[in-house]
């Protein structure tokens, strides 16, 4: 979402007098949202239905008005037998219902079920449409939030490369061929520092963030120095897909 829009709607929440809600943004989009607030002289809130959230709605709320709670809805899914299905599956659902990826937030990933993040105006057409996903059946209900033990965890993982460049950290990482990482990146499925990225060579660093359609995501925590072959020894923790 771009910055003079989020600005239009941060200020017109001012002249309003009233709270106004962004669809869900990704995290380089809520920072302009909370800059956007900060010019429009308006308080901003973010909120993805869980702590730690990736999609986040952003709430504009001018001075001295009583905040209103996040239009989120929080769906559980479950399905009857052991053949799960990927987070692609259910976003294809959700896209099939007509409902756009802006109005959605994570999609988070357990094990046994999942839980969906939508526009709290979307539950009913999800509750209502959401029969299936890839070709598992699902049942789905709405729930006040999620429980505690169902929050993700990462793990703790470690692999060397020749090269701290996106497409090793992606085949390394997620368990793939160097070809399949290439393709993967160049046919954009996926995201460095939660931007899509098209070059295979671009370059990781500390602290990024990388994430891969229908594989998960994982956080660079250290690249050390060279071992005596020359590879990079990486510490990343690896977490489930959410998005």
């Amino acid at each position: 979402m771009a910055f003079a829009r989020l600005l239009e709607l941060a200020a017109s929440a001012d002249r309003q007098g009233r709270c106004r809600f962004t669809p869900f943004l990704t995290p380089p989009e809520a920072e302009l949202a909370l800059a956007a607030a900060k010019r429009a002289g308006v308080a901003a809130a973010r909120q993805g239905g869980y702590p730690d959230a990736e999609r986040t709605i952003v709430r504009f709320c001018p001075p001295m008005v009583e905040e209103e709670p996040f239009p989120i809805a929080t769906v559980e899914v479950t399905w009857p037998h052991a053949d799960a299905p990927e987070h692609r599956d259910l976003l294809g659902a959700l896209m099939g219902l007509g409902v756009k990826r802006a109005r959605t937030g994570d999609i988070l990933l357990t094990g046994d079920h999942a839980f969906l993040f939508v526009e709290a105006a979307l539950a009913g057409v999800v509750l209502g449409g959401l029969l299936e996903a890839g070709r598992t059946h699902v049942q789905t209900r709405l729930v006040d939030q999620i429980p505690e033990t169902t929050m993700p965890e990462g793990q703790e993982i470690r692999f060397t490369v020749q090269t701290a460049r996106l497409d090793a950290i992606v085949a390394d990482g997620f368990h793939l061929s160097r070809g399949s990482a290439a393709d993967l990146i160049q046919n954009g499925g996926v995201k460095l520092r939660h931007a899509q990225t098209l070059r295979p060579d671009a370059r990781v660093a500390p602290g990024d963030a990388v994430s891969v359609r229908g594989h998960g995501r994982l956080t660079v925590v250290a690249i050390g120095d060279p071992t005596r072959k020359g590879r990079l020894p990486v510490t990343a923790m690896r977490f489930g897909a959410l998005r």
